[in-house]
């Protein structure tokens, strides 16, 4: 699809004099993310574990949370820590046993299942829980829009403690409240994803007991008869960060202020984690080799690794299966069940990645004919309800428009709706409330549940109207906003150490993304298995001599979705603009910078 390129505004004289001893075009990025004074930027280019992790008291029933907990180990009452079937809610979950089973609570994990129980607390879990005894719930990732579950939860003796970051209803649940978007919180940092909500929780808890001078070894309990008795492991907290790194980077949050920190950190911890599952799923999915894994070596694993490879084996568990999949492989202490474990959800991707294809072309072939319409529908009668979301946001993707996919789950039909930036999808769906039993979500996502003998074809057309209506005469090209336009000069390896110092990479601080005008092509062929992947050598003017640099541009000799092959456009000799990525490309011991296209037009077929 045909995409507008936007460059960003440029700096003012006055901000670059400000910092001249910034390279201009780091200095442009940094600008661009709102990053424009020196504390800002000394913030952003050196975050610091002592000085911008916030204190975790600062969220109001936290030491309330504190002391409910410590008075649960102490009186051996059984803990019941409830989580999410995605990746957030699932490292969440680890991570609260992980601390709790350290200082010795009778804790056990609960994760729905996503087709047969739903997102959240059900009323039929707290009531088995009852039953099970349990005295103290613990959520992660979920829970602040269970009013009513923990309202029932209450009339059986449970008490619940709440950890979410999940925007809260106007009504919230009468129970202790961990979540920094609630209305009156303090809290400086709002954008925690649900692991990072737990973390803050980890960090209560042991700081209170450090405060009481308590000790912590793994195997022994800080608390149960004398807190001053046991031994502390140094570290301890920061030991739980690889999952706090996995869950925000997976859930999507903002890698901006205390999250940037956490994750920052987190990937050191992630790339020499003691969790053995972690580690053979890093293995299973091709990031590590035999002897890295064998001898336990540090891995190299950054933002990308997690959000394409790690994420979404574990995302796949909630997806396919249940949950439990990828929480006992983030748990397990054997090497053997660790082995197995990542081959199962190994080939738990696979599926869900032939389900998800099944499932976009199965949607194609209904809105063929209609990709230009202003909303999209896919309406399936056995499509697996975890696939549905990832299927409509491919095909928002593919064409920019909203779109619905519905299937039938548990007798309902249920969907999920991913938008674009000129669509707010919940509202549209509050005006449709009477079309559905439930519905949740933000402006670009959304969740729904029809109501029982729906009037499927009534609900499409209205939102069909409503969409007419607020679309009508803007123009839907997506947008692709670029950093900056440079030249070859501009590349060098100086340059791109000081680009390195925005890692970690993320949603609110992207990988850098440039334009360069006119270059040259020398020579073009293709690469890759298939011949799908094309491969060129650009050059430029630098100081009246050419200086040369290789591009890669993935399935850019694949004509899909519309896309051409480029290599049959064109040739030596012609002059081409390319959106790209500066990388670095290592090879045989050697290093060298290499543009990776994302985008590119033959410079005479749109300028004169």
């Amino acid at each position: 699809m045909t995409k507008k390129w936007q460059v960003l505004p440029e700096i003012t004289k006055e901000f670059q004099d400000k910092f001249p001893e910034i390279n201009p075009v780091v200095l442009r990025l940094l600008y661009n993310r709102e990053i424009r004074t020196q504390k800002a930027i000394d913030e952003f280019l050196n975050p610091d574990y002592g000085q911008d992790i916030h204190d975790p008291f600062l969220l109001r029933d936290m030491e309330k949370a504190v002391e409910r907990i410590i008075k649960a180990i102490k009186k051996k009452e059984k803990i019941m820590v409830h989580g999410d079937y995605d990746a957030d809610g699932v490292t969440s979950a680890a991570l609260v046993v992980t601390l709790l089973e350290a200082l010795g609570g009778d804790v056990d994990v609960y994760l729905p299942h996503r087709e047969k129980e739903g997102y959240g607390l059900n009323p039929k879990t707290v009531k088995e829980l009852s039953k099970q005894k349990i005295k103290l719930i613990i959520t992660t990732d979920c829970g602040i829009s269970n009013k009513n579950e923990i309202k029932s939860a209450k009339k059986l003796g449970i008490d619940v403690i709440v950890t979410d970051h999940h925007h809260p209803p106007e009504e919230l649940p009468d129970c202790l409240i961990i979540n920094p978007k609630v209305v009156g919180e303090k809290y400086p940092f709002t954008e925690l994803a649900g692991v990072g909500v737990a973390f803050k929780l980890a960090q209560a808890l042991l700081k209170r007991l450090q405060t009481a001078g308590c000790r912590l070894r793994p195997d022994q309990s800080a608390i149960g008869g004398n807190l001053s008795s046991v031994n502390i492991i140094a570290g301890f907290e920061k030991w739980l960060l690889d999952l706090v790194a996995i869950g925000t980077i997976t859930d999507c949050s903002l890698l901006i202020g205390e999250n940037r920190t956490l994750v920052k950190y987190g990937l050191i911890v992630l790339n020499k984690t003691r969790r053995i599952g972690l580690r053979k799923l890093v293995k299973e999915a091709g990031l590590v080799d035999e002897e890295a894994d064998r001898l336990l070596k540090r891995m190299d694993l950054d933002t990308y690794n997690i959000g394409y490879h790690i994420g979404p084996r574990l995302n796949a568990a909630g997806r396919i299966n249940h949950a439990n999949q990828a929480y006992d492989l983030l748990m397990t202490g054997s090497e053997e069940e660790a082995g197995k474990m990542a081959t199962g959800l190994e080939k738990t991707n696979k599926d869900r990645q032939k389900i998800t294809e099944q499932i976009v072309k199965a949607v194609e072939e209904q809105i063929q004919g209609h990709t230009e319409d202003k909303v999209l529908f896919g309406v399936g009668g056995d499509w697996s309800i975890g696939i549905v979301g990832l299927v409509a946001g491919k095909i928002v993707e593919r064409y920019n428009r909203p779109t619905l996919v519905i299937t039938r789950n548990e007798g309902e039909l249920a969907g999920s709706g991913r938008s674009i930036p000129e669509f707010n999808i919940i509202e549209a769906l509050e005006k449709l409330k009477k079309y559905l039993s439930r519905f949740g979500g933000h402006s670009q996502a959304c969740g729904f549940t029809l109501k029982e003998d729906v009037d499927l074809e009534g609900f499409k057309a209205e939102l069909k109207k409503i969409a007419e209506k607020e679309l009508n005469g803007k123009d839907l090209t997506p947008i692709f906003p670029i950093d900056a336009g440079i030249n070859f000069k501009d590349i060098n390896w100086e340059m791109f150490r000081e680009m390195e110092k925005f890692e970690p990479f993320g949603e609110g601080n992207p990988y850098p993304i440039f334009l360069i005008e006119k270059a040259m092509v020398e020579e073009i062929r293709t690469v890759g298995k298939e011949n799908h992947h094309l491969k060129i050598k650009l050059s430029g003017s630098v100081n009246g001599s050419k200086k040369r640099l290789d591009a890669i541009g993935f399935c850019f000799a694949k004509p899909t979705n519309g896309n051409p092959d480029w290599c049959k456009i064109i040739k030596s000799g012609d002059l081409i603009d390319i959106v790209c990525e500066i990388n670095k490309n290592e090879w045989n011991g050697c290093q060298e910078l290499q543009l990776k296209i994302l985008d590119l037009r033959k410079t005479d077929l749109h300028k004169s």
